[in-house]
């Protein structure tokens, strides 16, 4: 920890902004993340959308959004 402190005490302020300009110059090469992000995203958008096209339209699920009017109470039993 020492050595680490004096060594950042030592820097003066013409090496600091010299460090901050080599490295807001330096310029990497895309990422995967810069190539291969938009279509990725849009790749799940696309499954997730066929996905649940698919369940809504061909499973034959019965969506009761509400159940007023679906629901009939029994007749009480008295034996």
């Amino acid at each position: 920890m020492v050595p680490l402190t004096s060594k950042l005490l030592a820097l003066s302020g013409r090496s600091i902004r010299q460090i901050t300009t080599r490295h807001a110059h330096h310029k990497t090469g895309p990422d995967f993340h810069d190539r291969y992000g938009n279509a990725i995203l849009a790749g799940g958008i696309v499954f997730c959308a066929s996905i649940w096209t698919y369940v809504c339209t061909q499973t034959g699920i019965t969506w009761n959004l509400s159940p007023i009017g679906k629901i009939t109470p029994e007749e009480w039993r008295t034996n």
